[in-house]
């Protein structure tokens, strides 16, 4: 029979022995005893973070679980390195990644200010250009780095769409494996949007190449829909928010998305377990709000805590103090209020969850403020009253925490009640949703509730499911997963996390293997009209090689 110990629990321990014991630990309790003591200024702070973390409550990122209170002491989850169009500059970023690389970090390039390097005889569509080259010396260099390090290496690679190598960038990745270590995306103005929805695809966007706004848009399209990349970020929407203008424009994330950041900035990254919020069947305001302030001062703490890979990101971080406290467990949460992932109810319930966090956030800063100062940049911000830090919230996408939580991840709909899971630490492991086997495992004889769970590891749903005796009509309703939801449902619940948050939100649009090249084109424009700052689209199949598989696509 499938179960939770088999399942979880093993995935969990697993988990936390790969990555996260250091030596003379031998359990959750001790790690939280660890970084509580790193990063706690007083004995109070260290018995509210230890509690909190031991709980389960709120989890920083992995690279403050991993470092905090030994040598390294690199806490950081998110940075962006600037790569200049120059040797020295190539390598001087290809350096400072790798540090970063070897701690945990994420590390994100703006690749736009590397210019061909000479006629247009020397660059076609079809060769690797300069931009891509050098992504793939980055991605050499981070399969190096991951043998000295406790977690794989991530990148992004940003190019801004009026680069003259854009489709080369675009089609970097057309080959399953190629530039592995590397997430892509194409930086997009508001005037390309606009000219697309207007129907502009024969306007010539770029005039060195004669390329057509509706040809790079073709490109893009065929990339997502052949393998789920590249994605896209909206410049003018992430420097809307960008709480500090006088200080540059910002033209690169993380590589997840959720952390538009400028050069050689640091962000540290936390995230409140959503389902621990209920209470007899409604969300506890209140001790969202107040946990949410405790992690504001956690994440702010380590700002000062941290060690840092070289001394430009210090002084970078330091003189805005970003933080990006987030989320993790939302559908947890609207299962246990009955509620549907792609229902109006939910989409009320996500924008409340980050206008509370959000909220509560700003208003620990200003306490933090007062008793310690603001932030050095404060002047050149857009923030009336003195903050501590520029910017607060992020919803990050929680991979490995939310399994350390038992929750599911960042704000993502469960990608299937029951599925397999590879790719992590070197195993495969056969999972049932918790929440999923709380509720049907009672109900049901061992034969049925067997049969279902082998129903949903073929199909990805229970929706197809015809004796009601086994699942109801009602049961349908709230048991919605990843490939039960329909993309503008996807894209709406982003935005309504979008809306009331300071940074970006790491999602995935989910579409499945029979979505087409103009079911895409559509999202990208719905995604953009609704306020994102970045898209990922994924259509089901499209890669062999994945982490959360389901049967038929794989035994």
């Amino acid at each position: 029979m499938w179960g939770t110990e088999e399942g979880w629990d093993v995935l969990t321990i697993e988990t936390l022995k790969a990555r996260y014991l250091r030596e003379g630990e031998n359990d959750w309790e001790d790690v939280c005893e660890r970084v509580a003591k790193a990063i706690a200024t007083s004995e109070e702070e260290y018995l509210e973070f230890r509690d909190l973390m031991a709980r389960k409550v709120f989890l920083p990122s992995s690279p403050t679980l991993m470092n905090a209170g030994i040598k390294f002491g690199q806490l950081a989850a998110c940075f962006v390195i600037p790569v200049k169009d120059s040797i020295e500059g190539i390598f001087d970023a290809l350096k400072t990644a790798a540090l970063i690389q070897k701690t945990g970090g994420g590390t994100g390039f703006d690749f736009s200010k590397i210019q061909p390097d000479g006629s247009l005889s020397l660059c076609t569509d079809d060769d690797a250009c300069v931009p891509v080259a050098l992504m793939r010396l980055f991605n050499e260099a981070t399969n190096v780095v991951k043998h000295f390090g406790r977690r794989r290496g991530a990148n992004m690679g940003v190019l801004n769409i009026t680069h003259r190598d854009i489709v080369s960038f675009i089609r970097a990745k057309q080959v399953e494996g190629e530039l592995s270590n590397f997430n892509i995306s194409v930086m997009v103005p508001d005037a390309f949007m606009e000219l697309i929805e207007a129907d502009g695809n024969h306007e010539i966007w770029n005039r060195q190449t004669g390329r057509t706004a509706g040809s790079i848009l073709s490109e893009i399209v065929e990339g997502i829909w052949r393998n789920g990349e590249p994605g896209i970020l909206f410049y003018d929407r992430i420097n809307r928010d960008n709480y500090t203008p006088a200080l540059g424009d910002i033209s690169a994330t993380n590589p997840c998305g959720e952390e538009p950041l400028l050069p050689f900035e640091s962000c540290n990254l936390g995230s409140l377990n959503l389902s621990f919020f209920i209470t007899e069947g409604k969300v506890n305001w209140d001790y969202l709000r107040e946990t949410a302030e405790k992690a504001v001062r956690f994440l702010d703490n380590e700002i000062d805590k941290n060690t840092y890979p070289i001394p430009e990101i210090e002084i970078a971080s330091k003189r805005t103090r970003k933080v990006g406290l987030g989320v993790m467990g939302f559908h947890d949460m609207l299962l246990k209020l009955g509620l549907p992932y792609d229902s109006s109810e939910a989409l009320k319930i996500a924008e409340k969850v980050m206008e509370q966090v959000s909220w509560a956030a700003v208003r620990e800063s200003r306490k933090l403020a007062a008793e310690k100062g603001p932030f050095p940049e404060h002047s050149n911000s857009t923030w009336e009253l003195p903050m501590r830090n520029a910017a607060l919230t992020a919803v990050a996408p929680t991979g490995t925490i939310s399994i350390l939580a038992g929750c599911s991840a960042g704000i993502e709909p469960v990608f299937s009640w029951v599925y397999r899971r590879t790719q992590t630490m070197g195993k495969e492991f056969m999972l049932v949703h918790p929440l999923f086997e709380a509720h049907f495992m009672p109900k049901l004889s061992d034969v049925d509730y067997n049969w279902l769970i082998e129903h949903v590891y073929m199909h990805g749903t229970l929706q197809n499911v015809e004796n009601p005796e086994i699942v109801s009509e009602e049961e349908k309703r709230i048991f919605r997963s990843a490939l039960d939801i329909d993309w503008k449902a996807h894209i709406n619940v982003q935005a309504a996390f979008q809306r009331r948050c300071h940074a970006g939100i790491s999602k995935t649009i989910n579409m499945p293997d029979y979505a087409g090249k103009e079911d895409i084109k559509q999202a990208l424009i719905y995604a953009w009209k609704q306020g994102l700052k970045g898209l990922t689209i994924y259509r089901t199949g499209s890669r062999q090689r994945v982490v959360l598989s389901l049967k038929k696509y794989g035994n």
